[in-house]
């Protein structure tokens, strides 16, 4: 019986819903472990991840078992989960629906675990809004504009 075989490197973006400041810098690095755990439970591998205050950034290898979209189904549920059970967020924490995912080849791997890491620095520059678009128009990714996240400025 034939295998298959892959090769594909995404990183995916996604918010939080209202895009409040709710990821703290007090549990960030554990709202990481349990989002890479997720990922390696799906036979997928984490490069690179940053939880920033209102949207993070993963950057993965994806398992020919399981759709891109079915990953982040899985990871935003689990974390969700996660972030209510402790009950680290006021209310009830949720992500935005959708994310964007880009992909990567084998040779931008170290350059994209970069960007990724520096997230507070890039930030310091660059809005979330003004960075998602830019990753948008980057890779030719047609949009409407009322179907992107939820900007509040």
């Amino acid at each position: 019986m034939a295998n298959t075989y892959t090769q594909l490197y995404v990183q995916f973006v996604f918010s939080v819903q209202g895009r409040g400041n709710f990821i703290r810098e007090s549990y960030r690095d554990e709202l990481e472990k349990v989002m890479c755990g997720i990922v390696s439970n799906h036979k997928c591998k984490t490069y690179a991840i940053y939880c920033n205050p209102d949207h993070t950034h993963l950057f993965a290898s994806i398992h020919p078992t399981i759709s891109p979209s079915k990953l982040m189904e899985q990871v935003k549920s689990g974390s969700t989960t996660w972030l209510n059970q402790k009950k680290l967020v006021p209310g009830k924490f949720a992500w935005q629906d959708g994310f964007g995912a880009f992909s990567y080849s084998r040779s931008h791997i170290d350059r994209v675990v970069k960007y990724v890491l520096n997230q507070p620095e890039h930030h310091k520059k660059q809005s979330f809004r003004d960075e998602y678009l830019k990753l948008l128009d980057k890779f030719g990714v047609e949009y409407d504009p009322k179907y992107l996240f939820e900007w509040y400025d």
